[in-house]
């Protein structure tokens, strides 16, 4: 491999390391987008890197944007890529999922989802 080459394949190599460094949100429960029969007493959301509690944050909104968890969000001490927040007995209904991440190499990101209710 000629020099070109191998600068090329060190650059592809260190950004590829670079985008797995960002917490992204793998999957959620209830799921990103359902509707469930039942309001769960807690949502989880599973990260694909590790999150950092100390400046991590989730919140459940309800379709006024009136904020309806228990505010008690808090990273798994099982599995530190899983931040988990309870709720209370939710009416039917749509509900907004914010959150924000840091990931334990300091990478902040932030998203948000909604699920609904519906009995």
């Amino acid at each position: 491999m000629n020099r070109s080459g191998l600068a090329c394949a060190l650059l592809a190599a260190c950004v590829a390391a670079g985008v797995q460094a960002h917490a992204f949100l793998d999957h959620a429960e209830p799921r990103v987008g359902s509707v469930v029969k039942a309001a769960p007493a807690e949502l989880k959301l599973w990260f694909t890197e590790e999150i950092e509690p100390a400046f991590s944050s989730v919140k459940v909104l309800d379709a006024s944007s009136r904020r309806v968890d228990k505010g008690n969000a808090h990273v798994d001490s099982a599995e530190p890529s899983v931040v988990r927040i309870s709720l209370p007995p939710l009416p039917a209904g749509a509900y907004t999922v914010e959150w924000r991440v840091v990931s334990v190499d300091t990478h902040v990101t932030s998203g948000n989802f909604t699920f609904q209710v519906r009995p």
